[in-house]
C-alpha cells in the first residue's frame, strides 16, 4: 500500500466547478464589476436561503466578519465576551480590535466544544456576549447557552467559520442566535478562492449597520454616519462560492461517509481516541480530529510515510504569547490543555477516497503500535 495522502485537496474541488466560475469570473473582467454587484446579491440570497436566515451580508473575511458582528450588538471597550479557550485566534483576534477582553472557559471532553456550565460561572457585569464556536464541523451547545443568556441579558454571537450546512435540532449553524459570523478561507466546506466571510442574522437592524460599518461607516457615497471599515467582499469570490454552494450538500454527504469509514478503519487501534458527534448534530466533518499519545512522532513518522496532517491547534488560546497580558495560567482549562497536546487532525476532503483511507489508516497504526 503505497502513495502520499494530503491533508487537504482543494484542487480537486476548484477542478469540479472550474467550468461555471471561469465565465463567471470573464464577465466580471468585462464588466469591471468588482465590488458589489449581481453575483455578490445572488450568493448572499442563496446562502440566505440555505442556512435560513432572512439577512446574509458578505464580507472580506472570517475575522472582519466577527468583528462585524461583535460590534453590531454593542461590544465596546472594557466589554466582556466569553468564548472557548479551544477555538481558532480570530475568535479572541476580533474581540481585541474593538477593545474589549476576551474571558476564555474551557470546552468538554467528549466533543471540545464550549461548555455551558463553565460559561454561566464565568459571567461578570461586564459581560456583553458569549460566542460558542462550532468547532470541527459540529455545533456547539448553543440550546444551553441561550436560556444563560437569556437570564442574564446578555446576547450570543455564533462563530460558525467551521460549520457550512452542520446542524442540530434547532436547526443549521450560523441560524441559532441573534446574528453569526463565518469565514469561507479556501480550505473550509465552503470555501472561497482567497479570504471572504459573511454575517448571518434576522435582525434586519443588525445587518444594516454591519452594510454600513463595512462600508467605511457609509450608506450613500461619500456621506459616513460613523467610523467604519473596508470589509466588503469581493464580487470575484462570489461565482466560487454560488458555485459551491450548490455542491456543498454533496460534499458534506462525502465527508460523513469518509468519517463513517475512519471509524470502522480506526476502531480497533490501540492507542487512538476517535472524535464524536454530539446528541441531535449533523456533523460535518471539516476537520477529523483524533486524539494520540506522543503526537508529535506520531505525526513525523505519518509525514514520513507520506500522510499529511495537522494539528487544531497546538495552544489553546489563553496561552498563546499574544494574550500573556491576561494573565492565563496553564491548569486552568485543563480539558483545552490536555487535548491541545494529544490531537492529530487527519485528511478529511469531500473528494477522500477508501484508498487513500486505508492507507492513512496503515501509518497510524505502525506510528501507534
Amino acid at each position: 500500500m503505497t502513495g502520499s495522502v494530503p491533508f487537504l485537496d482543494l484542487a480537486a474541488q476548484s477542478a469540479e466547478v472550474a467550468d461555471e466560475v471561469l465565465p463567471a469570473w470573464q464577465r466580471l473582467f468585462e464588466s469591471a464589476g468588482f465590488i458589489g454587484g449581481s453575483e455578490v446579491e445572488a450568493f448572499e440570497r442563496e446562502y440566505a436561503e440555505y442556512i435560513g436566515v432572512e439577512h446574509v451580508i458578505g464580507v472580506s473575511n472570517g475575522t472582519d466578519a466577527l468583528e462585524l458582528a461583535y460590534r453590531a450588538v454593542g461590544v465596546g471597550p472594557g466589554d466582556e465576551v466569553i468564548m472557548p479557550a479551544n477555538t481558532f485566534i480570530a475568535t479572541a483576534e476580533a474581540v481585541s480590535r474593538i477593545g474589549a477582553v476576551q474571558v476564555f472557559v474551557d470546552v468538554d471532553d467528549e466533543h471540545l466544544l464550549i461548555d455551558p456550565d463553565a460559561v454561566e460561572a464565568a459571567i461578570t457585569d461586564r459581560t456583553r456576549v458569549i460566542a460558542p464556536v462550532h468547532l470541527f464541523g459540529q455545533t456547539a451547545p448553543v440550546e444551553r447557552i441561550l436560556p444563560v443568556a437569556d437570564k442574564h441579558g446578555l446576547v450570543v454571537v455564533e462563530d460558525a467559520a467551521q460549520s457550512h450546512g452542520a446542524s442540530s435540532s434547532a436547526g443549521r449553524a450560523g441560524a441559532l442566535a441573534r446574528v453569526a459570523a463565518t469565514s469561507f478561507y479556501p480550505g473550509k466546506n465552503l470555501g472561497a478562492a482567497g479570504d471572504a466571510g459573511a454575517v448571518m442574522t434576522d435582525d434586519a437592524d443588525i445587518a444594516a449597520f454591519i452594510r454600513n460599518v463595512a462600508a467605511h461607516g457609509s450608506s450613500v457615497k461619500y456621506l459616513h454616519d460613523r467610523v467604519g471599515m473596508n470589509a466588503r467582499l469581493d464580487a470575484i469570490q462570489a461565482p466560487v462560492l454560488r458555485a459551491k454552494l450548490v455542491r456543498l450538500e454533496g460534499w458534506n454527504i462525502a465527508r460523513r461517509a469518509a468519517a463513517d469509514r475512519y471509524a470502522l478503519l480506526l476502531a480497533d487501534i490501540d492507542g487512538v481516541r476517535l472524535p464524536s458527534v454530539r446528541p441531535g448534530n449533523t456533523d460535518v466533518w471539516h476537520l477529523y480530529v483524533v486524539r494520540v499519545d506522543e503526537r508529535e512522532r506520531v505525526m513525523a513518522e505519518l509525514g514520513a510515510a507520506g500522510i499529511g496532517s495537522g494539528i487544531h491547534y497546538p495552544t489553546p488560546v489563553h496561552l498563546t504569547a499574544a494574550y500573556a497580558g491576561l494573565g492565563y495560567q496553564r491548569g486552568q482549562f485543563p480539558v483545552a490543555e490536555a487535548a491541545a497536546d494529544r490531537i492529530l487532525s487527519l485528511p478529511m476532503f469531500p473528494h477522500l477516497g477508501a484508498d487513500q483511507q486505508e492507507r492513512v489508516t496503515s501509518a497510524l497504526r505502525s506510528a501507534v503500535g
